[in-house]
C-alpha cells in the first residue's frame, strides 16, 4: 500500500470515477457502494408516473410541489433499497462471508457475496436481513406519521418513506429467487433435504410464480382502470424481467457448482514433486512433466509452485536460471483441504486467480496439485 499522499482532486477524480459495476458512492468495510446508470433510468421513470399520483393524494399542491414529492419518492426507495442491501452485506460479513460489492440499479439493488453460504443456515440469516431492516424502517416511519400533520407535504414524503420500505420489504419476501424470499425458501429445502441443488431448484419454480403473478396484477390494474395502472404497469413488468432472468441466471449458477456423482479430488489432483528452490529452471521443468513442483527454500519454506508458462520462458533465456525465479506464490486461497467437499472445491477455484492449486491433507503435507484444466475439463464431462 503506497503512503504517498494524494491531492484532492485526484480523490474526486477516482471517487467519481465510473467502476466496474457503476458509481462509486462509498464503502462499507472496504466492500464498495455503486449506483448502476439503470437506477437513474428507473427513478427518472418512477418520477414521472407518480407525480400525477401526488396530486390526487394532495389535491392543494402545485405542479413544482408534486414533481418534487415524486423526485423524493424515487430518491427514498432507493435509499430504501440501500438499506435493505446493507442488512444483508453487514450480516454476511459479520459470518465471514466476503462480499464483493453492493449493486444499486433499475428498481433494485444487489449485494454480491465472494462465495456461497457453507449452510443453509447461513443462507437464510443473510437473506431474512435484508427484509428485516426494510421493515423496521417501514413501522418506524408509520409510527412517525402519528407525530406529523395530515394532508401535508412532510405527512406525504414520511408516508412514502413508510410505503417504500414496507414494499422493499414484503416484495422481497415472496417464495421465489433470486429474491430474499426465495434464498429464504432455498435454505428450508437445503436444511430439510441436504441438497442445496433441490432448494434451488424449488425456488427457481417459485420466481417462475412469482413473475407471473406481477404480469397478471399488472393486466388487473389496467382491465380495472386503476388509478395506478401505468406506474403498476411500468413496475410489474421490469420487476417481472428481473425475477424471471434472476432465476435463470440462479438455475444455471446452481448447475455448474453441481459436482459429478463418483467423482472425488484424488482423480484430479496430480503428483506433487518437491524440488530445491534453487534447481535451475531447466531440470524443474523438466521433472514437472504430468506433475505439480513445489519449491523449497534452504529454510524449509515453500517458495511456491513452479509455473510452467514462466519456467519456459525463463529456460529458453537462462536454463541454469534458479527455478524460484519462476515459482507461482503459494497463497492461503490457492491451497484446497482433499477433505473438502467437491462443489466447495470447484467454487474457490473459480472465483481464485489462479491456474493451479496445492492440495494438502489434514496434517497440511502436500497431497497433490489440482490445476484449472484439469477440474473445467472432468466437469464438462458430466451428464447434463
Amino acid at each position: 500500500m503506497s503512503l504517498t499522499s494524494e491531492h484532492p482532486r485526484s480523490r474526486a477524480r477516482r471517487f467519481l470515477t465510473v467502476a466496474d459495476g457503476g458509481l462509486l458512492l462509498f464503502r462499507v468495510q472496504d466492500v464498495p457502494v455503486l449506483l448502476a446508470p439503470s437506477w437513474w433510468i428507473g427513478s427518472l421513470v418512477v418520477v414521472v408516473l407518480y407525480a400525477p399520483m401526488v396530486g390526487r393524494l394532495l389535491p392543494a399542491a402545485s405542479t413544482t410541489t408534486s414533481w418534487v414529492l415524486a423526485a423524493a419518492f424515487a430518491l427514498l426507495l432507493g435509499l430504501s433499497v440501500l438499506a435493505h442491501e446493507l442488512g444483508h452485506c453487514v450480516v454476511a460479513l459479520r459470518m465471514g462471508i466476503p462480499v464483493r460489492r453492493l449493486r444499486l440499479f433499475l428498481l433494485g439493488g444487489l449485494s454480491e457475496v465472494a462465495r456461497t453460504p457453507r449452510r443453509p443456515g447461513q443462507e437464510g440469516l443473510v437473506a431474512a436481513a435484508g427484509p428485516v431492516v426494510s421493515v423496521l424502517l417501514a413501522v418506524v416511519c408509520g409510527l412517525l406519521l402519528l407525530a406529523v400533520p395530515p394532508d401535508t407535504p412532510a405527512w406525504l414524503l414520511v408516508a412514502e418513506c413508510a410505503v417504500a420500505n414496507l414494499a422493499v420489504g414484503v416484495f422481497n419476501l415472496l417464495p421465489g429467487l433470486p429474491l430474499d424470499g426465495g434464498r429464504m425458501l432455498r435454505a428450508g429445502v437445503w436444511a430439510l433435504t441436504g441438497t442445496r441443488a433441490r432448494g434451488t431448484k424449488a425456488a427457481v419454480v417459485g420466481g417462475g410464480l412469482v413473475a407471473a403473478a406481477l404480469l397478471l396484477w399488472a393486466v388487473f390494474g389496467m382491465a380495472a382502470g386503476s388509478d395506478d395502472r401505468w406506474l403498476r404497469l411500468g413496475v410489474c413488468v421490469v420487476t417481472a424481467w428481473f425475477v424471471a432472468m434472476g432465476a435463470g441466471s440462479e438455475l444455471a449458477a446452481e448447475q455448474n457448482r453441481s459436482w459429478p456423482e463418483g467423482l472425488a479430488i484424488a482423480d484430479l489432483v496430480r503428483p506433487v514433486l518437491q524440488l530445491p528452490a534453487e534447481s535451475p529452471v531447466s531440470d524443474a521443468l523438466a521433472a514437472s512433466a504430468g506433475r505439480g513442483v513445489v519449491l523449497v527454500r534452504a529454510d524449509g519454506v515453500a517458495a511456491g509452485l513452479l509455473d510452467e508458462n514462466d519456467a519456459q520462458r525463463l529456460a529458453e533465456t537462462s536454463p541454469q536460471a534458479p527455478a524460484e525465479l519462476a515459482a507461482e506464490p503459494i497463497r492461503a486461497e490457492t491451497v484446497l483441504l482433499s477433505s473438502e467437499p467437491g462443489e466447495e472445491i470447484a467454487e474457490r477455484v473459480r472465483e481464485t486467480a489462479a491456474w493451479q492449486f496445492l492440495v494438502v491433507d489434514e496434517e497440511g503435507r502436500p497431497a497433490g496439485v489440482l490445476r484449472r484444466e484439469d477440474l473445467r475439463a472432468a466437469l464438462a464431462r458430466r451428464p447434463r
